[in-house]
């Protein structure tokens, strides 16, 4: 008996230090992969930022907007004979406005990358490098639909380039540095990790955003955001809000924004591949009808006459599944590949039709040459209204102001263009404020402001209260007392 206890013992002791060994083994492999699988959190960005800001550079331009003036304390009725005898006699005023950005030197001769927003309608460009030495620039080539802009500093010396990363390798949660001119401050950093990728925003036509929580405020537009090799894997954009404080900014992969620049430097101009056709989501009604196995691909809704896909013989109805060897998983990925996709060049085209998949060979024309561009690059001038009871003439906003001003997407309002001199609001506002409420109701439309206004002239008191964004894109509100 005591020898069979102790025999247990022994198998029992045995057994255990296996357990151990099993234990203590678990415990490393278990270690040596969540050490694997993740990177080790930056201890300072000292000496990354220290190596890059000699090449973030800082952008101002001056621009001179003209506004028309009415002399008269009265208005003549529209129509009226002497409002073409007398218009005349308003004097054009100019006032220069200037605005700050942000860029970045890719090339030692000095060759700078910005946001288009940046420098639009510039007259003067002064770039700042290093926070002390200030250069003239010129405009090289400018993309307003991808918002990228390449500049050339007027001068001889020679400079600390940065260069590309592949945007196409950075992942959710990789950490990010973004160098900028906020406020006119100088060289600023901020730090955080990638939140999302591929956002689309509604700001331009080719939008695959990335999308950080890295501190971007006004004035960080066209500054560059850089991997944790110091390399160039966006340039920041926009920001979710007037400023970057709640982390909400957008980027320009590198790898969409490198074509660009490389086009713009060549030929001072861009040029995308055109398909010709107008396209829209495959939902999972229309997938079931047309027995695709899921919701994939971009359904032509139309064809444009003589274009590439009309001359290959595709038709409205037909979802185009792959575009030279790409597959096309939603509706919005097939314009950007197809717009970096070289000019000319013969492309395998896989198509759904008829509940089957063909093959059609397409030659790709050039977008910015087609009729559609033509088109729908012709900006018919905003219709201006005069608000009698205000005396001033405002316009509905647009996206474009929406952009260039780094307003809220969903913001809406009335652009005040004309202030009179007997307006009561003359004292108030200043040319260029956005109406963006009245009676504590939204404005979206001129109607809407006629409504408020009709509102108030039916009360005893006939004071109207306005929510507006001043020039300076500052929320204020205004009491304003209609006689």
């Amino acid at each position: 008996m005591h020898q069979l206890g102790l025999s247990l013992f022994t198998s029992l002791k045995a057994n255990m230090n296996k357990l151990k060994i099993l234990f203590v083994t678990t415990l490393l492999i278990l270690s040596f992969q969540v050490k694997s699988f993740s990177k080790e959190i930056p201890g300072s960005f000292a000496d990354l930022a220290e190596k890059l800001m000699p090449s973030v550079v800082n952008i101002s331009t001056t621009t001179t907007i003209t506004t028309q003036s009415n002399p008269f304390p009265f208005q003549f009725p529209p129509g009226s004979p002497f409002e073409d005898m007398f218009k005349e006699f308003g004097a054009p005023q100019e006032r220069k406005s200037s605005a700050l950005g942000s860029g970045f030197i890719i090339d030692e001769k000095g060759i700078v990358v910005t946001n288009n927003h940046v420098i639009q309608d510039a007259e003067n460009i002064i770039i700042r490098v290093n926070g002390d030495k200030e250069f003239n620039a010129k405009v090289i080539g400018s993309d307003p639909l991808s918002d990228i802009a390449i500049l050339q500093l007027e001068t001889k010396e020679k400079f600390t380039p940065v260069k590309f990363g592949n945007s196409d390798n950075a992942r959710i949660g990789d950490w990010v540095i973004a160098i900028g001119n906020p406020f006119g401050l100088g060289g600023t950093v901020t730090s955080g990790i990638i939140s999302a990728r591929n956002r689309s925003i509604g700001l331009s036509r080719y939008e695959d955003y990335i999308q950080t929580d890295a501190s971007i405020n006004s004035g960080n537009s066209g500054g560059p955001l850089f991997d944790m090799n110091g390399d160039v894997i966006g340039i920041n954009t926009a920001i979710l809000g007037r400023s970057g404080s709640i982390g909400i900014g957008f980027a320009i992969p590198s790898n969409s924004a490198k074509i660009v620049i490389d086009q713009l430097i060549e030929f001072g101009e861009t040029k995308r591949g055109w398909l010709g056709v107008r396209i829209q989501d495959v939902t999972k009604e229309i997938a079931e009808v047309e027995k695709l196995d899921e919701p994939r691909g971009a359904l032509v809704a139309s064809v444009a006459e003589n274009s590439p896909s009309d001359k290959a013989g595709v038709k409205a109805g037909d979802i185009i599944l792959e575009f030279n060897g790409e597959k096309i998983k939603v509706m919005k990925e097939l314009p950007m590949i197809v717009a970096r996709t070289e000019v000319g060049k013969k492309v395998k085209v896989k198509i759904w039709r008829d509940k089957k998949e063909i093959t059609k060979t397409i030659t790709l024309g050039r977008l910015e040459t087609s009729e559609d561009f033509k088109v729908a690059e012709k900006k018919a001038k905003p219709k201006e209204t005069r608000i009698e009871k205000l005396k001033i003439t405002v316009r509905e906003l647009n996206k474009e102001d929406i952009k260039n001003r780094n307003l809220p997407n969903q913001t809406s309002g009335l652009v005040i263009t004309q202030i009179e001199a007997d307006s009561p609001l003359a004292k108030s506002l200043d040319i260029n404020s956005i109406i963006l409420e009245a009676q504590k109701k939204k404005i979206r439309s001129i109607n809407d402001l006629n409504q408020a206004l009709d509102q108030v002239l039916k009360t005893s008191e006939k004071t109207l209260l306005l929510v507006i964004y001043n020039s300076q894109n500052q929320r204020r509100y205004i009491g304003v007392r209609l006689n």
